[in-house]
């Protein structure tokens, strides 16, 4: 009977407790620090580099100015206005813009001179 007692006894190496998980071991993304406010440089830069660029979007704006997401769309809305970009796409989600090169201007230039004329 010894022999029985033995064997249904779970040996010390077998089983055991196990050390929890961790759940605090996670990638953090790091927090972006965007302007929320145009300061004189962004605004010179945006103005006179935003323009030349061949994509021009809120996301693009976001990334390379390092402007909040509003103030990219209020950024591209002013942009838009002037006659500085023109748009490619409109999607309720993203806005797609390129730059507005010189022939865009020449026909309405011929158009007021055409005007002007008569």
């Amino acid at each position: 009977m010894a022999k029985k007692d033995v064997a249904a006894k779970p040996s010390s190496s077998s089983g055991g407790k196990k050390a929890k998980k961790k759940w605090s071991a996670k990638k953090v993304k790091d927090k972006s620090n965007n302007l929320v406010v145009l300061d004189k440089p962004t605004h010179e830069r945006l103005f006179k580099e935003v323009p030349t660029y061949k994509l021009i979007s809120q996301s693009v704006l976001v990334d390379r100015l390092r402007l909040n997401g509003s103030l990219a769309r209020i950024a591209i809305r002013e942009l838009e206005a002037q006659g500085l970009i023109k748009p490619l796409s409109r999607h309720h989600a993203q806005v797609i813009y390129t730059r507005a090169t010189g022939d865009e201007k020449k026909p309405e230039v011929q158009a007021e001179a055409q005007s002007d004329e008569e």
